[in-house]
């Protein structure tokens, strides 16, 4: 018995019809040179347009409001902007932000590691620590902190519930500001912590295990694998932690700190400008934060090597490409 492998041969198609993968079926109604005359029209948005322009009308009234209404008293903003109360507030607040943050991710990373030890102890011990700074605020801390010594006189090193070596005074170690950065520093370790496990974790186990089957030690591979690779999830967290910290600070100033907000209030108790005086607070964060953003966009850039082979122009590359590109949009010519 012999199978035959050959094809069955194709019925004739009518005449006309242009067959199945044809854009102009025998159901469509038209011929294919009738397509050649259709005119592409694009979808319109009415609503959307609509929405566009009572966006930008509601700023421009704001916008308006802001230049012709004499309660902001520009001309007060204009005369503490630069002042020298407030660029030393500014060094302040900068100082405590990376204090904080160093503080904060260096205890971040420990605790991270801890909750990712094999040590059911060691995890406990984390988890606890991120619960409890966590769920205390910041102000709250930051308080308790700057009373310490009201609980402890005195602090000595020596041998755990045995003889001390020597002891020192509470008040003179931990003053205002050390209060202020040790309470900053952990609770920004209890969040650092969990975006650090967040971003360790989101490597895929086989990273790891195709490291050790390679016979890579387990620190170099946390190192050189691992890290790299989490630091693509961690930036971005971490950056708005950051972010988070620098506004934070002025919460200090209950403990009389000389940060930005609080020489803000001095200056506006002693002039009663309020507004003014505000504002040059709210623009001095706005400043600050945009510096730190723009930071951050070129770290991310940076640790995003590895995923892409040719990373997207930076927005400063762009202008330089327009730029050029403007002769030959000006004469007409093809950019």
């Amino acid at each position: 018995m012999t199978v035959s492998t050959q094809a069955p041969p194709t019925p004739a198609r009518p005449a006309g019809d242009p067959g199945p993968g044809s854009a102009a079926g025998p159901g469509t109604g038209l011929d294919p040179g009738e397509l050649d005359g259709l005119r592409t029209v694009r979808a319109r948005h009415p609503w959307r347009w609509a929405a566009g322009a009572a966006a930008l009308v509601v700023l421009v009234q704001f916008l308006h409001g802001l230049a012709t209404n004499p309660a902001w008293d520009w001309a007060t903003f204009r005369l503490y902007f630069t002042a020298d109360t407030i660029l030393q507030a500014i060094g302040r607040t900068l100082e405590l932000t990376a204090y904080g943050t160093v503080l904060g991710f260096a205890l971040g990373a420990g605790v991270a590691a801890m909750r990712l030890s094999r040590s059911a102890i060691l995890r406990t011990l984390a988890w606890a620590y991120v619960w409890v700074f966590r769920s205390i605020p910041l102000i709250v801390q930051l308080v308790f902190w700057f009373n310490l010594s009201y609980l402890y006189k005195r602090f000595g090193f020596g041998i755990p519930f045995g003889p001390t070596f020597g002891d020192f005074e509470t008040v003179g170690v931990l003053g205002a500001l050390g209060a202020a950065v040790l309470g900053l520093g952990l609770h920004q370790a209890a969040f650092a912590a969990e975006i650090i496990r967040g971003g360790v974790i989101a490597v895929g186990a086989g990273q790891r295990e195709a490291a050790a089957a390679l016979g890579i030690p387990r620190g170099r591979q946390a190192w050189r694998i691992v890290l790299p690779q989490a630091m693509r999830s961690i930036l971005p967290a971490a950056a708005n932690e950051v972010i988070s910290l620098l506004k934070g600070t002025s919460v200090v100033y209950v403990m009389a700190i000389g940060e930005l907000f609080y020489q803000a209030q001095v200056i506006y108790g002693r002039t009663g400008r309020v507004v003014p005086l505000l504002m040059v607070a709210t623009v001095w964060y706005v400043v600050l934060t945009t510096v730190l953003s723009i930071g951050q966009y070129y770290v991310e850039r940076y640790f995003s090597r590895g995923a892409r082979r040719t990373p997207p122009p930076t927005p400063l590359q762009r202008l330089r490409a327009f730029l050029r590109s403007l002769p030959a949009r000006t004469s007409g010519g093809t950019p």
